[in-house]
C-alpha cells in the first residue's frame, strides 16, 4: 500500500509516495546525506544542491560499476571452481568404476 512520506535530501524536503518501508528510504536518503557532507563544506557554499546531488549520484554509479564488475567476476570465478570440482568428482567416479570393473573380472 503506497503511503505518502517525507526524507530530507541535501538540506531539501522531499514528499514521495511509495509502498517501500519509511526506515529503509531515510536509511537511503542518509547514505546521499553522508555523500554529500563528505564533499565538504566548501563545496557546499560554491555548488547548488543539484550540482551536489549530481556529483553524489555519480559517485554512486560509479560504486554500482565496481560492485557490479566486482560479482560479475566472484561469479566467474566461482563457475571455474565448481567446474574444476566437477571435473575432478567425474575423474574419480570413472577411476573408481574401471577399479571396481577390475575387480568383479575373474
Amino acid at each position: 500500500m503506497k503511503r505518502t512520506i517525507q526524507i530530507e535530501i541535501a538540506g531539501a524536503r522531499y514528499r514521495m509516495s511509495s509502498d517501500a518501508d519509511e526506515a529503509y528510504l531515510q536509511r537511503l536518503a542518509d547514505i546521499v546525506n553522508e555523500r554529500v557532507t563528505a564533499l565538504g563544506p566548501k563545496a557546499a557554499r560554491a555548488a547548488t544542491p543539484a550540482q551536489l546531488l549530481a556529483v553524489v549520484a555519480l559517485s554512486l554509479a560509479e560504486d554500482l560499476e565496481v560492485s557490479e564488475r566486482r560479482r560479475t567476476s566472484l561469479e566467474d570465478k566461482t563457475r571455474q571452481v565448481v567446474g574444476a570440482a566437477i571435473r575432478r568428482i567425474d575423474e574419480r567416479l570413472q577411476a573408481d568404476a574401471e577399479l571396481a570393473q577390475q575387480i568383479d573380472q575373474p
